[in-house]
């Protein structure tokens, strides 16, 4: 399914807009309520008035192109949007439904200004953005902050909970969105549950919030110059480098980024141009010059960018993502650059206790040419031996760590430069775990393309409690490991899982060309090549893998693959 332009979006084709306008619209009669949507709109602005001061509109491009819809009060206040905030993702969701329902005739250019603006001054505070996160960064995240199941099925069921804390709303507001939302997902809304679910949403995510308060009147921060940069691909290990930033007349920007494999030193040179919302919110895209062919996985590959600031906008953290699933993707920080040395990153991620001449590689900017063992510190018990080479970005040394040692997580310091909680201490590994655990993939079709997954083994030393799978247990990083499929109920040794798909020896699981339109469950196994459990035996780990068809229909209905969940699309049109 196409987006309409707004934000970084592709632009839709005007067939396109049609064909989902006139579907929204039938969707719009079917499913609103007898009742009078005026007298629905002015209870809920009147409430909303009441409970709220709202947020003046002043921009005049939203002006133009809401106000003729929207009505606009004496305060300068416009109808609903000014007792609404949201995330950059939520404001182009409304422009987008606004354009495919209502017929508002928008440029590209006039929505993403519409969508800068609205992301500016009826945004979230950095502080309010952080636990949703993984929303736009499409990530799979289990959410355990779901107040009831009444909540439950009318704000989780068909997409994450994070996506209703997304929004901040007015007591009037949220109560004319839940009485809107429940006519057109049909699901049951009295107005004794209208009045429920509304006051538990105003509570949790009111309009007016400290957080609000303190960040709206911040001062602005210029992003243009040179940011250091580490990125960490699951598959393919850690990369570091730096990304320069200018800015273009029309006030977004330019990016150049230079990323070195800690691997296997292959060097990645990606450009691209983003905006900052809110100013803290970084929405872009980015390419390389792909040498792979277009193979699954290409860290090259044309990918959005989701970052957040800090508050102080010296550090950002975020993903890089590409897919039909957004199933690839690099975990980045970004940190500006200081003319101090800057520790990036090791090669390693764990050492053993008791272990002699381990040889470390340390990365990073402005590494003075001159120094010492002592100009390192990796914590008690570990012994700089020497400095096997240097530069100015990068020093290789030899460590040997005492058997008793103390084990767990240690920051490691250069020159001055921390990096925290670097490098684990270990004396044995206690077990494997496959990431992730449990997961989906799809065979493609005609309108998708396939759905891969890419899985990675990580080693624990259970922690202080003795128990194994504690939340106290010692991660040491990814260890090799050989990688098997087993179809359930298929004969050990049997071909089955050959018809499913195949599972590479980096860990990433590409589906069948041929899909048999039906769905598998499979066992990902990864044995360890070297480490042993403390009795003698092969460490095995295992993740739960269902392969399925993009789409399926149930009892009528089309149902899509969306991430994590399946999102009940249309009635099944006759001759589809």
């Amino acid at each position: 399914m196409r987006r309409v332009s707004s934000g970084v979006w592709p632009e839709a084709s005007p067939a396109f807009q049609q064909a989902r306008l006139e579907a929204n619209r039938r969707r719009v009669v079917l499913n609103w309520p007898s009742v009078s949507i005026a007298a629905i709109l002015c209870a809920s602005n009147l409430a909303a008035v009441a409970d709220d001061q709202g947020i003046p509109v002043t921009d005049p491009v939203v002006l133009a192109k809401c106000g003729p819809c929207h009505f606009r009060d004496d305060h300068g206040r416009l109808e609903r949007i000014s007792w609404s905030r949201a995330t950059p993702e939520g404001w182009q969701d409304v422009v987008r439904r606004m354009i495919l329902e209502h017929g508002v005739s928008v440029s590209a250019v006039e929505a993403r200004a519409i969508v800068k603006n609205l992301s500016n001054f009826h945004g979230l505070a950095p502080a309010e953005a952080a636990p949703v996160r993984y929303i736009p960064e499409r990530r799979i995240q289990p959410e355990a902050n779901i107040p009831n199941d009444e909540i439950h099925t009318a704000c989780a069921k068909c997409h994450a909970f994070a996506l209703s804390l997304s929004w901040r709303r007015s007591g009037g507001e949220w109560r004319q969105f839940v009485t809107s939302h429940a006519a057109r997902q049909k699901f049951p809304a009295s107005e004794e549950s209208v009045n429920r679910l509304s006051t538990v949403l105003s509570q949790i995510a009111p309009l007016s919030t400290p957080e609000w308060e303190s960040w709206r009147n911040h001062d602005s921060s210029d992003l243009v110059g040179r940011w250091l940069m580490t990125a960490a691909l699951p598959g393919r290990g850690k990369y570091w480098g730096e990304m320069q930033v200018e800015r273009t007349p029309n006030g977004d920007f330019t990016t150049r980024t230079i990323l070195t494999s800690i691997t296997d030193g292959s060097v990645l040179v990606r450009t691209g141009r983003g905006m900052l919302y809110g100013d803290y919110a970084w929405r872009g895209r980015s390419s390389g010059a792909s040498t792979d062919g277009g193979l699954p996985g290409d860290p090259l590959t044309e990918a959005r960018e989701v970052m957040t600031f800090s508050a102080v906008p010296t550090s950002a953290e975020g993903r890089w993502f590409w897919g039909q699933y957004q199933e690839f993707g690099f975990d980045v920080h970004w940190q500006r650059d200081s003319a101090g040395p800057a520790l990036l990153a090791l090669n390693r991620s764990s050492l053993k206790a008791g272990s002699r001449g381990n040889r470390v590689r340390f990365v990073g900017y402005n590494f003075p040419a001159q120094g010492t063992p002592a100009d390192l510190d990796l914590g008690p018990g570990v012994v700089i031996r020497a400095i096997v080479s240097r530069t100015t970005r990068e020093l290789v040394a030899e460590a040997d760590v005492a058997s008793d040692a103390q084990l767990g997580k240690r920051s490691v310091v250069l020159h001055g430069s921390m990096l925290p909680a670097a490098l684990a201490i270990y004396d044995r590994v206690d077990y494997v775990k496959v990431s992730p655990d449990s997961a989906v993939a799809s065979f493609s079709d005609s309108a998708h393309l396939k759905g891969y997954l890419q899985f990675e083994c990580i080693g624990y030393q259970r922690g202080p409690d003795g128990k194994m799978h504690t939340a106290d247990d010692l991660e040491l990083g990814p260890i090799e490991v050989t990688w098997s499929l087993q179809v359930f109920h298929a004969p050990e040794g049997s071909a089955a899982a050959e018809q499913v798909g195949t599972l590479t020896a980096t860990g990433l699981f590409i589906p069948a060309s041929e899909s048999p339109n039906l769905s598998f469950d499979l066992w990902v196994s990864a044995t360890a090549k070297s480490e042993k459990s403390p009795g003698g035996k092969a460490l095995v780990g295992k993740s739960y893998l269902v392969v399925t068809p993009p789409t399926y229909t149930f009892n009528g209905r089309r149902y899509v693959r969306d991430l994590d969940r399946w999102i009940d699309d249309e009635p099944v049109q006759p001759g589809r």
